[in-house]
C-alpha cells in the first residue's frame, strides 16, 4: 500500500490559508476537488455538480455549493454554515499542494491539472483582468500574511519571466505572485496510486468530455440515469458553461473587469505557441528540471490516465 501524504507545511499568503482546514468538520463521503489554479478546477466542480444534480438544477451557485475552503476572504463561519446546511453529498475545492493539505484516506480526491504553459496563458487573463476593488479586498480585508498581492507591472512576456522563474513561498521556484504550479502538481502526482485519488487532465476533458465525465462518475460511485447523460454532457461544454458563466464563476465574476465571461475566457490549449519564444521555453525547461520528475512532466504535457 502506498504511503499516505503527510502535511508538513503551512501555506498562508494574500489569497489562501491552509490552516482553515483545521476547523472543518468532515463527512466520510465528502469530495475534494484540487488543483494549483487555471487547470480546469471550475470545470471539474461543474462536472461533479451535474453528476450530483443530473437535472441541471443546482440548489445554489457553484461558488457557494462548492466553496474554496482555503480562500481567506470569505469568513469561515459563513463557509462552514453553508456546508453544514447541505444535505447532499458535498464537494469542496482546494488549491493547496498536498504537503499543506490534511489528507483524509476516507474521502475521494480529484486532482485536475494542465500543461504549465497553458496554465500560464489562462492565468495572465485572470491576473491582468482584476478590478481595483479586488486588489483592495485581497490586500486590506482581514489579516493578510506576508507581502501584498502585486499588480502587473508589464505585459504577458514580463509576467512569464516572473511566473516561471520566481516562487512566492520558500523553496518554490515558480508561480509568483501566487504559488507554485509545478510543486503543486508534483505533490499530488507522487500519490497518484492511492485508491482515493483520481488525476484528471484538462487536455483529456477537451478531447473526450463524455468519457472523462463518466470516468469521474465511476470513481465517485455516482450512478446517473441513462436519460440524463445527454443533458449533462451538453451543459458541460465550454460554450454552454460560458452562457451560464455567472452561475459557475467564482463570486459571480465580480473580481474581474469583464465579469463572469472574462473569467471563462477561451477554454483552449496551445495559445502559448503564439507568445513564448525559444528563450522563454528554455526558462520553462529549466523550471521543469528543477521541480518535476520526468514522468510527471510527460503527463502534464501529454495528458492520459496515469
Amino acid at each position: 500500500m502506498a504511503d499516505l501524504p503527510q502535511r508538513t507545511r503551512v501555506y498562508r499568503n494574500h489569497h489562501f490559508d491552509s490552516t482553515r482546514w483545521d476547523w472543518f468538520t468532515r463527512r466520510p463521503d465528502d469530495i475534494v476537488i484540487a488543483s494549483s489554479y487555471k487547470s480546469g478546477t471550475t470545470w471539474t466542480q461543474a462536472i461533479v455538480a451535474n453528476l450530483l444534480f443530473p437535472s441541471g438544477e443546482f440548489p445554489a451557485d457553484l461558488g457557494q455549493l462548492s466553496p474554496w475552503l482555503d480562500f481567506r476572504l470569505v469568513p469561515l463561519e459563513i463557509v462552514f454554515a453553508d456546508l453544514a446546511a447541505q444535505r447532499h453529498r458535498r464537494f469542496i475545492k482546494t488549491h493547496l499542494p498536498l504537503d499543506g493539505f490534511p489528507f483524509d484516506p476516507a474521502q475521494k480526491h480529484i486532482y485536475v491539472s494542465r500543461d504549465a504553459r497553458d496554465v500560464f496563458m489562462s492565468l495572465w487573463n485572470h491576473y491582468s483582468g482584476h478590478t481595483d476593488l479586488f486588489y483592495t479586498e485581497i490586500n486590506h480585508v482581514s489579516a493578510r500574511e506576508g507581502d501584498p498581492f502585486p499588480r502587473p507591472e508589464g505585459d504577458v512576456r514580463w509576467f512569464w519571466r516572473q511566473w516561471i522563474t520566481r516562487g512566492w513561498f520558500e523553496g518554490e521556484t515558480d508561480g509568483w505572485p501566487y504559488w507554485s504550479h509545478l510543486h503543486n502538481v508534483q505533490s499530488w502526482w507522487d500519490h497518484r496510486e492511492l485508491g482515493n485519488v483520481l488525476l484528471v487532465h484538462y487536455a483529456d476533458l477537451l478531447a473526450d468530455r463524455e468519457g472523462e465525465v463518466r470516468r469521474i462518475a465511476d470513481f465517485l460511485g455516482i450512478e446517473v440515469p441513462a436519460e440524463a447523460w445527454p443533458g449533462i454532457v451538453d451543459r458541460l461544454s465550454f460554450g454552454s458553461m460560458k452562457k451560464d458563466a455567472a452561475r459557475y464563476a467564482p463570486r459571480g465574476g465580480a473580481p474581474w473587469k469583464g465579469g463572469a465571461e472574462a473569467f471563462m475566457n477561451k477554454g483552449t490549449n496551445g495559445r502559448w505557441r503564439e507568445i513564448l519564444d525559444p528563450e522563454d521555453l528554455a526558462l520553462y525547461d529549466a523550471a521543469c528540471e528543477r521541480a518535476l520528475s520526468s514522468d510527471c512532466r510527460a503527463w502534464l504535457e501529454q495528458g492520459g490516465h496515469p
